[in-house]
């Protein structure tokens, strides 16, 4: 097992959690990104190098997602065959919950081993919140209830580095597309509980809330905008229409079908990156199509008939009424990934994920008893 860690800026308690591992399994490899912390920082990289760590260097910053694929690289050409545990720089990961994901990858050999924290006590607010969110949306994306999908402490099997390098950004967005990358590609997932450490209130993170949270979110964004452009041609057409026929149904049927080809052409690429043949896509699709129609004309014509509202609200209300509904469709049966789940968990042997009980008494026991606490180390941008 190698233990990644990709550092931008660190703090001097990095080489503290590098030396206790170094003192507690002197055999362990332990391979450092530095992603352009810059001349400063350089001490610190060396002092690492210096207890036997393995330091690649980016010149300038890119990011962790770009940090972590350097990685991913380096491990895979010059200790092949060996599994992967990504732990951040900045005093969240004990040295306990490292090597305990690390076993869990030896255990479950084909599955991305997550180090699932339970944000019990004083966690920063804006983590809370962030994580609260993200894990909506990506049960929303995909059906998969996780603990935590913003964990930095991830285990992969050496099978897995490959693949790793193709997923796609650079910053803080790549480890949620890894996931939803994972999840269409039939990978499993596996929880382990992990303590929840922030120190200073986290204060110090490079983590930027508007602007890093738009790439995180930027799968599900996409589907919204597709929504939304697919929406507004469906409007045209049907104020259009009505206004040339006064027909409602006809408008309805013929402004969706419009709608329905910038839709189709949208998710299929940009979305959902589907690569099977268009012909096999399109008819599952056409199916969603005339049942969303079905379902869109009956609440026009309640809203508009029964109800006696405008036109123009009648068509917002019915559209976010079968948004939702839509994405799910979608995602599960008209862009379906080619490969099936087969994993189960301790509740539901149907289910995608694998989760193990969370508490302090629950924990198995670790190889280590020494727990380091750095302070916070900036993360990288």
């Amino acid at each position: 097992m190698i233990v990644l860690i990709p550092a931008y800026e660190p703090a001097q308690h990095l080489v503290e959690l590098v030396r206790n591992i170094r003192t507690r399994r002197p055999a362990q490899q332990i391979v450092l990104v530095d992603d352009g912390s810059g001349p400063t920082y350089a001490p610190i990289f060396e002092t690492c190098r210096s207890l036997g760590c393995d330091v690649v260097t980016h010149e300038e910053n890119r990011g962790k997602g770009a940090a972590l694929k350097t990685g991913f690289a380096h491990i895979e050409a010059r200790y092949p065959g060996r599994n992967v545990v990504c732990a951040d720089c900045d005093g969240q990961h004990t040295l306990v919950d490292i090597v305990r994901v690390s076993d869990e990858v030896a255990r479950q050999r084909d599955a991305i081993v997550l180090g699932a924290r339970h944000f019990a006590g004083d966690v920063p607010f804006r983590s809370r919140f962030g994580n609260d969110v993200t894990r909506a949306v990506f049960r929303l994306a995909t059906g998969i209830r996780l603990q935590d999908t913003q964990t930095g402490l991830r285990g992969y099997p050496a099978s897995m580095l490959g693949w790793l390098q193709t997923v796609a950004g650079d910053r803080f967005e790549y480890e949620l597309d890894a996931l939803l990358q994972a999840k269409r590609d039939g990978f499993r997932f596996h929880e382990v509980p992990i303590e929840t450490i922030y120190l200073a209130g986290n204060e110090s993170s490079h983590f930027h809330p508007i602007k890093d949270s738009i790439r995180v979110y930027v799968p599900f964004l996409r589907f919204a905008l597709s929504s939304l452009v697919a929406f507004a041609v469906d409007a045209a057409l049907l104020f259009t229409l009505m206004a040339l026929t006064g027909h409602l149904l006809a408008s309805v049927v013929l402004a969706r079908l419009g709608s329905a080809t910038v839709n189709f052409v949208a998710n299929r690429r940009m979305v959902f990156g589907h690569s099977e043949r268009v012909g096999r896509s399109a008819w599952r699709y056409g199916a969603l199509v005339v049942c969303l129609l079905a379902a869109n004309y009956a609440l026009l014509a309640t809203l508009t008939g029964s109800v006696g509202l405008h036109l123009l609200p009648a068509k917002v209300i019915t559209e976010a009424v079968l948004f939702v509904a839509s994405y799910q469709v979608q995602r599960r049966l008209v862009f379906r990934a080619g490969r099936s789940l087969t994993v189960a968990t301790a509740e539901d042997p149907a289910t995608d994920i694998t989760v193990e009980p969370a508490g302090p008494a629950e924990v198995a026991p670790a190889p280590f008893d020494t727990v380091v606490r750095g302070v916070s180390e900036p993360s990288r941008p």
